[in-house]
């Protein structure tokens, strides 16, 4: 009973890195299309695609191990995320304002 418990956790873990790598594919594929792929873009799309993956995979009674640990990811890419943020509207603003 363990070792099948077991085999559908790993199931579980695949489909979460079966979805991530096809929301990759699938937004470099269509940034490549409209000739647009920058460094931003990209990190953007895969923050949003792995925030997407990972609430439509959450189990809804128990919170595996290995899950707990994707906040540490998830806090990282929205700091990075603000970086980009505060960056762009720096670039916007006039000089003087600052």
């Amino acid at each position: 009973m363990a070792r099948l418990r077991s085999l559908y956790a790993t199931q579980r873990r695949f489909r979460f890195v079966y979805g991530f790598t096809a929301w990759m594919l699938l937004a470099v594929f269509v940034l490549t299309l409209l000739s647009s792929v920058t460094l931003e873009l990209v990190f953007v799309l895969s923050l949003i695609g792995f925030l997407i993956t990972v609430e439509l995979t959450a189990p809804f009674s128990v919170t595996p191990q290995w899950r707990r640990r994707l906040k540490w990811i998830i806090g990282f890419g929205l700091l990075v995320f603000g970086l980009i943020v505060v960056r762009r509207i720096l670039t916007i603003l006039p000089p003087g304002v600052i």
